[in-house]
């Protein structure tokens, strides 16, 4: 794990830090998954965040006035969350076109994550796919 990203989670309360270790966790799962052996791992706006060569950048937080909350963000200017509210409807609670949000106490709807963070991971090659091919 990157230092800056490290310093970060040092600053979530652990019952954050432990769900968001398990998010990472599973960007890095669902990339060797699909193939994809290099994902920078890096703080944007202060998030960490994380994209392949092939892909879209996937961020995810914390924000202290939302304290049972957390949130995994997408680009906005891309058919992700469109796709996921095609795809998975009610299963997640979206932030406009940005973010899945997820509430701290709810269990992670795993299966559903990953195949989200999979078409993030690989979007470059499926953005020309209707509902990105899925």
């Amino acid at each position: 794990m990157q230092d800056s990203v490290k310093q970060k989670f040092m600053t979530y309360p652990e019952s954050i830090a432990v769900v968001l270790h398990e998010i990472r966790d599973l960007i890095f799962q669902v990339a060797a998954q699909n193939g994809i052996t290099t994902v920078e791992e890096t703080l944007k706006w202060g998030e960490p965040s994380y994209i392949s060569k092939t892909g879209s950048t996937i961020r995810f937080d914390y924000k202290p006035k939302a304290p049972d909350q957390y949130c995994v963000y997408f680009n906005c200017k891309t058919k992700l969350i469109d796709t996921f509210k095609e795809l998975y409807g009610d299963t997640f609670v979206y932030q406009g076109n940005r973010a899945l949000v997820f509430e701290l106490e709810q269990a992670l709807p795993n299966k559903e994550l990953a195949h989200c963070l999979s078409l993030a991971l690989r979007y470059k090659k499926i953005k020309h796919l209707p509902m990105l091919g899925a």
